[in-house]
């Protein structure tokens, strides 16, 4: 399924009108956060999720301790 989102300007930033079918589908209000994540099929839109959040912080500071050796794995 595709649906078209316009993207409009919000201050110095730009937001994205999502219709309220997807917002159904995503048991999300005005308001809500959503988590965007991206992996090989493109970009995924996600209501938050407290556990989420919890596994995604501990992964930055991972990241932020080793970022030298994942720089180093990456080349």
């Amino acid at each position: 399924m595709a649906t078209a989102a316009k993207v409009i300007p919000v201050g110095n930033s730009a937001g994205i009108i999502l219709p309220k079918e997807i917002l159904a589908r995503l048991n999300v209000q005005k308001g809500d956060t959503i988590y965007l994540t991206e992996g090989p099929q493109g970009i995924r839109l996600m209501p938050f999720d407290q556990e989420f959040a919890t596994q995604m912080e501990a992964a930055r500071e991972v990241m932020r301790e080793n970022r030298d050796v994942l720089q180093s794995l990456a080349e």
